[in-house]
């Protein structure tokens, strides 16, 4: 038994208590040392990236390897910044990451004078083995400098499509945007709440969700999966898979287990920065090292809360992927 379930502050220092994981270990999302050329409004990262000194491949590899150490088989997703700004270094990061691992890189897939798409594509081609899915932005409002929509079809990996609703976005473009991706061999989409303004209050929120509301106007809506921290709303959408993702800012949640009388934290994320350093959670907190070393591993809580059963039996496949790749 699990009581007096609080989330952590984002703000206020706190103390470590024993930690608590999933089976498999918590996702390491790693930061890499370089910069995009973007300014999407909702990005937190982007202030990190204005000086950067300090950061280092080198000391990111090495922390690579110390969390493959410590979880063999957690998930590694990679963010920024810009991964495909310097695929060399990418690369470089990518084999210190053994195949036991799940793989993710969150991208905006770029194309400048000296990279081109053949050389994207060629890059999935020899990382086919260790890439399980590229995440790929492409917003309703244009934030981000696009390679052309064809490319996504030559990737030799599996990829995603996630758009950010932000504010005000142009709820009459959701269909286009839908039907522009539709022809897309391959293609899902992932659509996402701005996570700087979900709270434990609006993460299942319903009633008063514009975003859900616009959504089941136009696709079939076929369950709702979630956990502590992020759920998800699955339709179908013509035959092409369709999420609606909701998450909390911060990733460590304080939970008092009855069974032992202690609390723990318990860690959805672990965050290793472009400087090497490994935290916590999001806000800045350290991960005690010695503390992870002697995690307590407990079943992942991701669970299916509603299935439509008009929706469930065409989509069985697809719902098994969806929980590999819930980042």
């Amino acid at each position: 038994m699990k009581t007096t379930i609080s989330m952590a502050a984002t703000t206020v220092p706190r103390v470590v208590h024993p930690y608590k994981t999933r089976n498999g270990g918590a996702t390491v999302t790693v930061f890499v040392p370089y910069n995009c050329h973007n300014h999407c409004p909702f990005c937190i990262n982007k202030a990190e990236y204005e000086d950067m000194t300090g950061f280092s491949e080198e000391a990111i590899c090495q922390s690579i390897r110390l969390m493959d150490s410590l979880t063999p088989f957690c998930d590694f997703v990679f963010t920024g910044g810009e991964p495909f700004a310097n695929m060399e270094s990418l690369q470089r990061m990518l084999d210190c990451i053994p195949v036991t691992h799940k793989v993710y890189i969150n991208t905006t897939l770029p194309v400048f004078e000296n990279q081109s798409e053949d050389d994207i594509v060629a890059f999935t081609e020899r990382n086919r083995h260790k890439i399980t899915c590229i995440n790929v932005s492409r917003h309703m409002q244009h934030y981000v400098q696009e390679s052309n929509d064809g490319l996504l079809s030559r990737l030799a990996v599996p990829f995603r499509i996630n758009c950010v609703l932000y504010k005000k976005y142009p709820a009459d473009q959701l269909k286009p945007y839908l039907e522009r991706f539709r022809k897309i061999d391959g293609a899902s989409i992932q659509f996402r709440f701005d996570y700087t303004e979900t709270t434990p209050d609006n993460l299942y929120e319903e009633g008063h969700d514009h975003i859900l509301h616009d959504l089941k106007k136009i696709a079939d809506y076929t369950g709702l999966d979630g956990c502590r921290m992020r759920c998800g709303f699955h339709f179908d959408y013509k035959g092409m898979e369709l999420t609606y993702h909701k998450t909390l800012p911060y990733s460590t949640v304080i939970e008092r287990d009855e069974r032992d009388d202690k609390e723990y934290d318990i860690l959805y994320d672990i965050l290793i920065k472009q400087t090497g350093a490994i935290h916590s959670d999001w806000d800045g907190t350290p991960l005690d090292i010695e503390a992870y070393r002697n995690v307590v591993f407990e079943p992942y809580d991701l669970k299916w809360i509603q299935r439509s059963r008009t929706g469930l039996s065409k989509r069985l496949p697809f719902l098994k992927t969806a929980c590999a790749i819930f980042h």
